[in-house]
């Protein structure tokens, strides 16, 4: 599947699905395999030995946090890839995914400049997304820029730059869970997104405070065939926001890509007008939309 996202990368960025690149599939996998493997379904399509589409389906789940609460999701989701070549295999993709999700409302992004795949998933009966595609809506931005002229990184006074082989599994985990709360995060989860490729401790990124409290945190996806990176997750504890421990370290994360061999660097972030903190701050450092999610829905 990252071999695929490989092959996207090179030929058609604009069209790599949400959660299917190399980075996303990584993190996704590794950080949710034990809340929710069990609510996962897979297909692979080849052409001889070759694999030129695939789909993950998530069907309805409810999972405890960490908290105590619960993250459920009554409908079914699935994440997709095909090589732009074959962007018919998407039509079975989709009747395999109304197979497998049974009788409950489906969910299914695609990609805006992917004009082939929105003219099936309308043939296929699902309708925009009102709610979730509107300017209010939670819908994601693919963005890029290259890696030619970089900024230098600029810490407040006491705080610096570390990196996952600096800092305990307990601690990187933590200031995650508090960047991103209600998280569902775990030790474990982290063990098996080390132990997935392409993770590396020089290229989990974080920043300590005076007091050695970590304050912010970025994972790195360099993939050294296709010369690009991604951020994936990117996070600052709530108690130091504001603080512009986002913006350096992200500068100071494509610093370290470049000298890794990347050229061009890849994030996400909700684009929604209403949500336009995080676009705000990845535009601040250069990079620019690439493409958008354009949510589709089939009602049950």
């Amino acid at each position: 599947m990252q071999g695929l996202a490989q092959q996207v990368t090179a030929l058609r960025p604009e069209v790599l699905n949400g959660d299917s690149t190399v980075g996303e599939l990584a993190w996704v996998w590794g950080q949710t395999y034990d809340a929710l493997h069990q609510f996962w379904r897979h297909r692979l399509w080849f052409d001889d030995d070759r694999l030129v589409g695939w789909g993950w389906v998530r069907l309805p789940y409810r999972v405890r946090l960490l908290d105590g609460s619960f993250r459920e999701s009554k409908e079914a989701g699935l994440t997709w890839q095909v090589h732009p070549d074959r962007t018919e295999l998407f039509a079975e993709i989709l009747d395999w995914y109304d197979e497998e999700a049974g009788n409950v409302d489906r969910l299914v992004i695609v990609q805006s400049p992917d004009t082939e795949a929105l003219a099936i998933v309308a043939a296929h009966g699902y309708a925009f997304d009102e709610e979730d595609g509107s300017d209010t809506g939670d819908w994601v931005q693919w963005n890029t820029r290259d890696l030619v002229d970089i900024a230098d990184p600029v810490l407040p006074d006491g705080f610096r730059f570390l990196t996952a082989g600096d800092v305990s599994v307990a601690n990187a985990v933590e200031v995650h869970r508090a960047a991103w709360q209600p998280s569902s995060f775990t030790e474990v989860g982290l063990e098996r997104v080390r132990l997935t490729w392409p993770y590396r401790d020089d290229l989990h990124v974080l920043v300590a405070g005076p007091n050695g409290t970590l304050a912010a945190t970025a994972i790195i996806w360099l993939d050294e065939a296709t010369q690009t990176a991604e951020f994936e997750p990117v996070g600052t504890h709530p108690d130091y926001r504001r603080r512009g421990l986002g913006r350096a370290l992200q500068l100071h994360g494509m610093h370290r890509a470049r000298a890794a061999g990347a050229k061009n660097m890849f994030v996400a972030c909700l684009g929604a007008p209403a949500h336009p903190a995080a676009r705000a701050m990845y535009y601040d450092v250069g990079f620019r939309e690439l493409s958008r999610d354009v949510p589709y829905v089939k009602v049950a």
